[in-house]
Parts: C-alpha cells; structure tokens; sequence
C-alpha cells in the first residue's frame, strides 16, 4: 500500500514539475532559414505569390510521391490557395493560403524589398501557424535577393503545444531549409531577363486558316527581313494562283532561336480553311506532334501520305529500259527527279501540314489560351519579348509546350505602311503582338484583373480591319535590307544571353 501511494505522490509531483516546465516554456515559435538567389525581385516575388509551382519545391513531395494536391481560390495573390493531402502520416493533409503580399507586384521592383504571408492548416500543434517570405535586394549593384524563409506558431497556455516547440526544429525546419534549397533549382529554369515593364494578357485564340513558308536566315536584321521579304512574295503569288485572300496581319512562328542562325516560318492568315489544288478540294486541319521511332527521332518524311509510294518507287532498281533512257538522255535533269521524289501537292507532312506548293505550306493554326504582350520598335525587340513571356509564365505557374505549340507574333504595324497621321511608319516604330500559347493558364494576368494589362486582348486575334496598318499586300511587309535603316539593319538580332 505504501508503494502505491509513493508512486502516485511521484505522478502528481512529475506532473507539477511538468506543469511548471510548461509555464515557463516560450508561449509561441520561431525558425526561419535565408538563401541569397541570383534573379531579379519580381521573379521570386511573382513566384512565391502563387502555390502551382509549389509541388516542385516544397520537400512534401520528397516525403510522399503520391501526394496529392488542388489549387483553390484565387491563381494568383492573397485569396489563392493549395491543399494537399498523402499516405505519409509525417505529410498528413493541410492547407495554405496566401494571406498578404506586400507592397504587390507593380511596385515589388522599385522598393527592392517584399513580404508574402502564407496562412498553414495542418497537424503541426498550435494556433495562428503561418509562413513569412521575405525578400530584399543586396550584393553588389542590388542584383541579388535575399530570401528569407520563417515560421511563426502560437502555443498559448496550451502546455503540449508549448512542449512541440521543442520540435520546431523539426518538420518546419526541414519543409523551408529543403524548400529554400529546391527554389533555387526551380528558378534556375527561368529566363534572367526583367519583364518588369511587360503588360501581357490571356487571351483566347480561334483556330485559323494560314499560308506559311518555312525559312531559315543568318540571325542579323538584314538577313531575317531579306528572307521574310522572300517568303511573302512566294505567300502572295501562292494567294492569287489559289484565289483566297490575307485577312490578317503578317505572322512568324518561331522555330529555332539560334546563336547563328534564325529558323522561322512566315505564315499569312486566309480567307478560307478549304484550298482547291489541281481538282481535288483539301480541308486544312491541325498539326500533330509526329510520333518517335525507336531510336528516339521523329519519323522521317517518307511516311508522309502520298509521298511513301512515290519515294519507294525511286529508290527501287532501275530497269533497263530507264537506263536505255538515261543513256540517251531522256530520263531528265536531277532537278526533275528531286522534284518527283519530294512530297507532292495535296499530300500532308508529318506534322499534318498540307502541301501546297515546293514551298509553300498550310494548315489550321492557333486554337487555345495563349500568353502575350506588345513590343513597339524595331524587329531586335521581339526575342526579348518572347524571352519576357517564357520568363512570366514560368514565375506564374503557367504551362506550355513551345516544341509543340511555337511562340509566334503578328506585325500588327509594318515598316513602310501608313500611320493613322498619313505618313510612313519608321522601321523602328513597327508594333508587334508575341503569343506564347498555353496548355494551362488561368482567364486573365493579375495586369488584367488589375485593369493595367496593355492593349492587346482579344482583337489581336480577330482579322486586320479593312485600311488598318496591318499588313495586307507585299507592298506592307518590311522592306528589303537595302532599303532599311542601316543603324537598325545591319545590327544583329539580341542574343537570349543579351537579355541576361
């Protein structure tokens, strides 16, 4: 009996002593980590003002591959939101929401400083749980930014929640020193170019009709306008054999950036998706992705329809008689042989693009959401402006496959054409819409809700209207190098690295 009562009088004095260790233990919780990051502000500002690349960084993912996770309110600011939910039971389920953003992204660049608040419901103990991202300019000429990752918790007189501050070192700790580590990579993936003064909108795009001429030109301004020139003089003179008509502004899909060399299709928009080629009438349709063979590489174009049997035919031995005919010179030039080996008229490519001509191409284009902005000036500016829109997409979490779906701009004001004053647009005060088409992306850019976005909505999609500056004929698409301002045309095109 004695034992007994020792033992209980033991329990009640742990448990003051305990009760007394928890009074004294502090009332709420602290931790936070610091990186120093080689990007612009805005770039981790509008990176962490949104949750859709969270998943790439956050160390929940590490724990449980099978984490499961939705977005919830707003795309992007205070109001957006992302909850999850895995097997793990160190995961658990939880919810963040993006509860301030400070001073907001218009003005994040000209204070070189920001605060984003993250509200957190999970399993972790203790009341008012949030994290507080930090950012600041430093180093040398403001080019740095330093991160600052922090965790606040309070406990109250709750005694067990004041007891798992002595863990605060632990699964907090772990999620922001892990995920700190992580953005580094992740931002790594962003173009380093400051898109500060982009105004870029969502937009949706209608599938469109379009003539295009692939092309390829040394990456100077001559060079890119001499080989546009040449592309749209074989689109003018396909228009008028076929008999449809522009309706729209001059468009380049881009196809390769290079160091050297520029690889682009010209492409006009028609009046009409179905083209007559000899007697057979063709509807135009889509592009595809073609599929890879087994070594990896798209399958090549003697699988294209109606240019298999044909190439096959060529590539068999030749008989006697055709060597009798060659023999006395009446199997033709190799010019013509080329010519009845290639793809013919009427047949599709491996992209599902119609043959129209030697050169010259169609198909259904566009189709989707798609990111874009303007750039008024002269052609040099538009690489940048596309890099600007990779760069924005990234950061916002938006998604797009440029292999399958290619950026590309219209010339919405052309060099030579008249302005509304009558008189000749210069070459550097050309305007040019640049698209990035999007596989995800929400309606509208936070520039757009804020009613700030540039103008260049829907209309830039829609066909040029009749006397608008947009470029209708040859005599509207920019002049040959010649005749363009030295200073500009003989300057080489901006490097992805000038933009760095």
């Amino acid at each position: 009996m004695m034992r007994l009562f020792e033992f209980i009088v033991a329990l009640v004095m742990v448990a003051i002593l305990g009760i007394v260790v928890g009074v004294f233990l502090p009332s709420s919780g602290h931790v936070e980590r610091s990186v120093v990051l080689s990007k612009d502000i805005r770039d981790v500002y509008d990176l962490m003002n949104n949750f859709h690349r969270f998943p790439e960084y956050a160390t929940l993912r590490a724990e449980d591959p099978t984490m499961k996770y939705s977005f919830e309110g707003k795309a992007y600011g205070p109001g957006a939101a992302i909850t999850w939910s895995g097997d793990n039971s160190k995961v658990g389920q939880g919810r963040l929401e993006i509860a301030s953003a400070k001073p907001g992204y218009e003005d994040v660049g000209t204070d070189g400083h920001g605060e984003i608040v993250w509200n957190l419901t999970n399993g972790w103990h203790g009341t008012d749980k949030h994290f507080t991202i930090d950012m600041e300019r430093t180093g040398r000429g403001q080019k740095l930014v330093k991160v600052t990752w922090s965790y606040d918790v309070t406990y109250g007189w709750n005694l067990i929640n004041r007891y798992s501050s002595l863990y605060i070192h632990g699964a907090p700790d772990e999620l922001i020193q892990y995920s700190l580590d992580n953005l580094q990579n992740v931002l790594a993936s962003v173009p380093n170019i400051d898109y500060s003064d982009l105004r870029p909108a969502i937009v949706q795009t209608t599938k469109t009709p379009v003539l295009f001429v692939s092309t390829e030109a040394k990456r100077t301004l001559d060079d890119v306008d001499a080989a546009t020139s040449k592309a749209m003089d074989q689109l003018n003179a396909t228009m008028k054999k076929l008999g449809v008509h522009q309706v729209g502004p001059r468009i380049t899909f881009t196809t390769n950036y290079g160091n050297d060399k520029y690889s682009f299709d010209v492409a006009v928009p028609i009046d009409s998706d179905t083209l007559k080629i000899g007697d057979q009438q063709y509807t135009l349709q889509s592009p595809v992705v073609p599929k890879l063979n087994p070594a990896g590489e798209p399958a090549d174009d003697s699988s294209v329809a109606g240019a298999g049997s044909t190439a096959s035919a060529a590539s068999a031995p030749a008989s006697a008689d055709s060597v009798a005919d060659a023999d006395s010179g009446k199997a033709g030039d190799k010019a013509k042989k080329d010519q009845d080996t290639g793809p013919k008229p009427g047949s599709t490519d491996k992209y599902n693009h119609l043959i129209v001509n030697d050169n010259v191409k169609a198909m259904l284009a566009f189709g989707g959401k798609a990111l874009t902005g303007t750039w008024t000036g002269s052609p040099a500016g538009v690489p940048p402006t596309r890099l600007m829109l990779e760069a924005y997409a990234l950061t916002h979490g938006y998604k797009f496959d440029d292999v399958q779906d290619r950026l590309y701009d219209k010339q919405l004001v052309a060099y030579g054409s008249k302005g509304p004053d009558g008189k000749e647009v210069a070459y550097d005060q050309q305007k040019f819409a640049v698209f990035l088409p999007l596989t995800w992306g929400p309606d509208q850019t936070p520039e757009q809700q804020a009613g700030t976005a540039g103008k260049h909505g829907d209309d830039l999609d829609a066909p040029a209207a009749a006397g608008s500056s947009a470029p209708a004929s040859a005599g509207s698409v920019p002049a040959p190098a010649g005749t363009a301002p030295s200073a500009a045309g003989s300057a080489p095109t901006p490097a992805e690295s000038a933009a760095q």
